[in-house]
Parts: C-alpha cells; structure tokens; sequence
C-alpha cells in the first residue's frame, strides 16, 4: 500500500483517564527513537490520546515496530484513521464499513469500543445495539470481520454518538480484549480486592500456554507487604505454598490452610533460607527503593520470576517509571546472566504500574 492512499495516519492509544500526558510523553520518546517526528494530542481525562506523524505512512511504520506490550501506559495501540465525523445517526454503519474497507477485507474480529470513562461508559451503552447493523454494512462491503486465520482486528473507537476512529491491531502484538480491559472478578472469598491485581498480572505476564509449566502447583513463593493476603490469596489457590511477609495481620483463613507461613518482619530486610520460584510484591514503599529491593532479589537468584508494582508519584510519573526501570535494567545486567523485563499500567491498577522481572532466558 502506497503511503499516498494509506488510510492510516495516526496510532490511536488508550488507557487510563488521568494518565493522558503519561501515554504522550511515553509514545513521543518511543517514536523520537525510531526518528519519527510527529505531534501528540492528549485531552485530560478523556482516557486516549493519538500520535499524528508528520510523514506519510509513518503510523504505519512505527506500528510495525510498536507492539502494546512495548509501552508502560496504553492498554492498546491502534492503527487508525482520522476520525470519522459527521456519522449519519440513522446510519453510521455505511461510513464505518467504507472507512473499513480501506484498511482490509480479512479481520480476526471486531471491536466497537469507547473511553474508559463514565462518559465513554454511556457511549458504549448507546452504540452497543450498533453492533449488528455494522456486521451487515460489513459483510455488504466485503469484509469478513470473523476470520479466524486474519492476523489483524478491526477497532471502531467511539469519541462521541457521531465520531470514532477506525483502525486496526495486530492480534499477535495487541491486546486480546476490548478497550484492552481483561474482564476478572473478584472472588469470592478473597482477603482484599487486590487480588485481581496479581490475577490480571498473570493473564499479562505469563502466556496460557506456560502457565502449567510456571505457576505449577507445589511451587513456593515469598510475599513482601503480603497483609492481609490479597496476592497470597491468588498463589495458594493456584497450589502454591507461600512465605508471607509482613508486619500486620493475615487472613485467618488463608493460615489455615497449611499453605502460608506468615513471618511478622520488614520485607525489606527479609532473606529466603533458600531460593523461591516466585515473589510478588505490593508494598505502599517510594518506587526506587522497591525497583532496588526486587532487582536485587532476581540478580542474586533468591527467586526465578517476580511480580511486583511500583507506587507513582503525582508528577513526573512517566520518568519516575523510566528512571525504576532503568535501575533494574542496570542490576539485572550486572549479573552477567540474561533476564526479561516488562511493565505495564494494568487495567486493576491505580496510580500504579505493576512490573514482571526474571532471571533467564525463559521457557522454550
């Protein structure tokens, strides 16, 4: 496809509302680094942002180098055209299936979608019934939106009753879930809501088709700032026997099941008798000092994986986030040994990131 009548021009970010200047600063540095020039526009609170490259076919260039699990604060990078205005309400489906059609005719499936905001929330009641309407204007059009040999979705993302983007993922290097939410409820039973923290930290983190082989029953692990057992919780469901490590109180339930040994310590001065498969983390601690704690643990072989979350500042989030990320990154390679290293504003998190860190080169 010739840049000329590329339909693509610009990647279309969403996220958390509140974390708008976040997922600009962060898609701004990501493209300067591949000399893509360009513009951001971010409104606050609205819970998406879009990159406009000067270049034609330059959105198409940096998708293929920019997968979602590439950036900290978007939970889905689209590309997308602009935006499609002026939707006839007694037919919006037409515009949208042409507008479709440019991008292809094969699509895994599609997603109609809007803001994770309350407004965005009203939106999405009101274009729901839409739904149905579009896969006819679709099939009319001569687009297969259900093809499960298509490598890319297609995304029709509502702004407003009269206006969305449309555009397209890759399914290999995209968010699964529309609006890249992961649906988990809380269980029923669980100590603290925090669980579906750790909960969607594994759908992120460890692929399904690992799972047996990396969160295997029998496993130990050590939560750091476990109280009152949220995380330690979602670790002896899965067959897990775990140090918990905290000062306060733990779910008495969560004891009784012979699977928790509770040490009332500072997790910052607690050392593993002998290595673990696993440690999860989640303490109301300054990012760095945790960033430093866990980097530590993986580099000296005190634990296989971990999991852990870094509580951001009010201002300058997205360097204190590049700066913990740094710090690992230094002490993992001090090590001499290879090691993997992601991080992600997850969907349960608030003003939050949660990080995966691991000593290795990981499964085969």
């Amino acid at each position: 496809m010739s840049a000329a009548h590329d339909p693509a021009t610009l990647l279309l970010l969403y996220g958390r509302a509140g974390f708008e200047r976040e997922m600009a600063q962060e898609i701004a540095s990501v493209a300067s680094g591949l000399s893509i020039e360009g513009f951001v526009k971010a409104r606050p609170d609205s819970a998406f942002a879009t990159f406009h490259p000067h270049e034609p076919g330059a959105a198409r260039r940096l998708a293929r180098r920019l997968g979602e699990a590439d950036l900290v604060f978007a939970r889905q990078c689209v590309l997308a055209g602009d935006l499609v205005t002026d939707l006839p309400v007694g037919d919006r489906a037409n515009p949208i299936a042409r507008a479709a059609a440019a991008f292809g005719d094969r699509f895994r499936e599609r997603f109609l979608e809007s803001p994770d905001t309350n407004d965005g929330k009203a939106l999405g009641t009101l274009i729901k019934p839409l739904g149905p309407h579009l896969d006819r204007a679709l099939a009319k059009a001569g687009v297969d939106a259900g093809d499960p040999d298509a490598d890319e979705r297609l995304h029709v993302f509502f702004v407003g009753g009269t206006a969305c983007h449309v555009g397209v993922t890759r399914v290999a290097t995209s968010s699964p879930w529309p609006q890249g939410i992961p649906r988990i409820r809380l269980p029923k039973g669980a100590p603290s809501r925090s669980t579906v923290k750790l909960a969607e930290a594994i759908e992120r983190f460890v692929p399904a088709s690992q799972r047996d082989r990396r969160l295997a029953p029998g496993m130990r692990a050590v939560d750091l700032g476990a109280s009152p057992g949220g995380w330690t919780w979602q670790l002896v469901r899965r067959g897990f026997f775990v140090t918990a490590v905290d000062n306060g109180p733990m779910d008495a339930a969560l004891l009784e099941t012979g699977q928790v040994r509770h040490r009332r310590e500072d997790g910052f001065g607690f050392r593993p008798p002998e290595p673990v498969d696993w440690l999860v983390c989640d303490m109301v601690e300054s990012p760095s000092r945790v960033a430093t704690l866990v980097a530590r643990w993986v580099a000296e072989g005190w634990c296989r994986e971990a999991i852990f979350n870094l509580k951001l500042p009010m201002k300058k989030r997205y360097q204190e986030v590049e700066q913990c990320l740094a710090r690992v990154r230094a002490r993992l390679e001090a090590a001499g040994r290879p090691y993997r290293l992601a991080c992600k504003q997850l969907y349960h998190d608030r003003e939050e990131v949660t990080v995966f860190a691991a000593s290795g080169a990981g499964p085969q």
